[in-house]
């Protein structure tokens, strides 16, 4: 039996601007039958405080609704953002979306 897998592709920075976007969508991914989400960080090539913020309130509610939430794809900036903070060690990060579809896939 495979997980149910939602994949959300961030397509700007995140921040103060595109928070309600944000927020909007990970509101749908919970109303969803989705067992885990992948967060595509591709596209981000800078994330401030404030977006910080929003990807662990995103997982906390994630959570609570037991959806796994993972990481992928993320820049150098932002994965320095994220061991400067010691953010990942509470995210799971994959190198990239075939990374981890292929650990998925293996753990099924």
């Amino acid at each position: 039996m495979s997980k149910q897998v939602q994949t959300l592709t961030l397509t700007k920075n995140l921040n103060s601007e595109s928070a309600l976007e944000f927020q909007e969508n990970i509101a749908k991914i919970v109303e969803s039958k989705a067992e885990v989400v992948l967060i595509d960080c591709q596209n981000i090539t800078f994330l401030d405080s404030r977006g910080l913020g929003y990807l662990v309130l995103a997982f906390k509610n994630l959570q609570k609704a037991g959806i796994k939430m993972v990481l992928c794809s993320l820049s150098e900036q932002v994965r320095m953002i994220f061991e400067l903070t010691s953010i990942d060690e509470i995210f799971e990060i994959f190198a990239t979306q075939d990374d981890f579809h292929r650990k998925l896939v293996n753990k099924t």
